[in-house]
């Protein structure tokens, strides 16, 4: 008996940042992807689906907070895709606290890898969701800033606003 599986539906839209205009992506109304410009590893438009605004109200509420200063967490459903490795690394993110970082060391030590630094740097450069699953809080065993998708500019400025509790201003949903 043939199982035929419902086709995907994506959808995007663009929101404007402090950080650069984001391209928010949705697979079945659930974030599934936030991708900076020029960002390393950023699939190709063709693949994010039609432009529609609907599913991203929460995410573009809870966005706007975090860049008005006014929220430091966010609680959303995400659609993240990748092997379970990945996955794990992205879990541990999730646990780092707003304005404190991690190094790829210790985010291999909470695995149970403690060897496996390179390997959850290669995840965490995969991370579809950037700034909500907080890749930008990890950096180099020596503190230094080291490799972001996003671009370093970007991660020393997240950095910063977070430890600094500023308030980042300009923030619109595009299409």
């Amino acid at each position: 008996m043939t199982t035929l599986t419902p086709p995907v539906t994506k959808q995007h839209t663009v929101l404007d940042s402090p950080y650069g205009p984001l391209t928010l992506v949705a697979t079945d109304g659930v974030l599934s992807a936030l991708y900076m410009t020029d960002q390393r590893h950023r699939p190709p438009e063709e693949t994010f689906g039609v432009p529609d605004l609907e599913p991203f109200g929460e995410v573009i509420r809870q966005l706007t907070a975090y860049f008005a200063g006014e929220r430091t967490t966010f609680d959303l459903p995400l659609d993240l895709h990748g092997t379970p490795f990945q996955r794990s690394v992205w879990a541990e993110l999730l646990k780092i606290p707003y304005g404190e970082t991690r190094t790829y060391g210790e985010l291999a030590e909470e695995l149970g890898k403690p060897g496996a630094s390179r390997a959850v740097g290669l995840a965490n450069g995969k991370n579809p969701v950037g700034i909500i699953v907080p890749c930008h809080r990890v950096v180099g065993a020596s503190g230094s800033l080291t490799g972001y998708g996003g671009g370093l500019d970007r991660k020393q400025r997240l950095l910063a606003f977070e430890s600094g509790g500023g308030r980042s201003d300009g923030v619109q949903a595009l299409f």
